[in-house]
């Protein structure tokens, strides 16, 4: 058995390819495996659970919904586009929300799952507005505005966080060692997964003089993304986009 990591998919009715790649995957690979973890970025925004009965999501929904009532367990971290995923979203697809950092059992190892965002620390700007949307009373405060205000703020945000990417060096918008560390060593383990960089590799790095392994997973752009894991290891590869 075969256990699936993916991240950064930014499914959204602009990018039909992507969507339709990523429904095939869930009726085909992700039909045997033993789990599936989804490490955010998965919709390219998201304003709040009422999104479940939008037209542009529903078939996601489905597909996911259907992959757990096949007895798949599929579970979700939250990104920094979908942190408003929350219990409607649970109830709709059968996945369960986890929270991020996680450290799951993969075969015997124990592993941190992360999105990633929050390893950038050289982003400062980054980090502000992440500690402004992850605030549970600017949460709150949104999610009493109209679907219609919510959807505009949103589609401004991705607007602005795409002018700021492109005047950034992309050394900042990448994970900082020491927090890696950091996190790897508050957390006891030596295997790393994460997403959010769309950098897709297998870094080895020592920690206390032990070895360690950082995978991170791409994104779902040009391609599509997968980390499979069982009890002889990790491999880290691409699923091709039909033209």
């Amino acid at each position: 058995m075969t256990t699936l990591f993916i991240s950064d998919l930014h499914l959204t009715a602009d990018r039909p390819k992507i969507t339709a790649l990523f429904l095939d995957f869930l009726k085909g690979e992700a039909r045997t495996a033993e789990a599936l973890y989804i490490l955010g970025d998965f919709f390219e925004y998201w304003i709040g659970d009422e999104a479940v009965a939008q037209a542009e999501f529903q078939p996601i929904i489905d597909g996911l919904r259907a992959l757990t009532a096949s007895g798949v367990p599929t579970y979700f971290m939250h990104g920094n586009r979908d942190f408003l995923v929350g219990e409607g979203f649970e109830r709709a697809t059968g996945c369960r929300v986890i929270a991020d950092p996680t450290v799951v059992d993969l075969y015997g190892t124990p592993v941190l799952l992360m999105h990633g965002d929050s390893l950038c620390t050289d982003d400062v700007e980054h980090q502000k507005f992440r500690a402004i949307v992850r605030d549970e009373q600017w949460q709150q405060a949104f999610l009493t505005k109209s679907v219609a205000e919510r959807v505009a703020i949103a589609r401004s945000y991705r607007e602005m966080s795409r002018e700021a990417t492109s005047q950034k060096a992309a050394e900042i918008m990448d994970v900082t060692q020491t927090a890696v560390a950091t996190a790897l060593k508050q957390h006891n383990v030596r295997l790393l997964i994460h997403g959010h960089t769309h950098r897709p590799a297998v870094h080895t790095l020592d920690i206390d003089d032990a070895p360690a392994r950082r995978i991170v997973l791409g994104d779902w752009y040009e391609q599509g993304s997968v980390l499979r894991c069982d009890a002889n290891g990790c491999e880290l590869s691409a699923l091709p986009l039909a033209r």
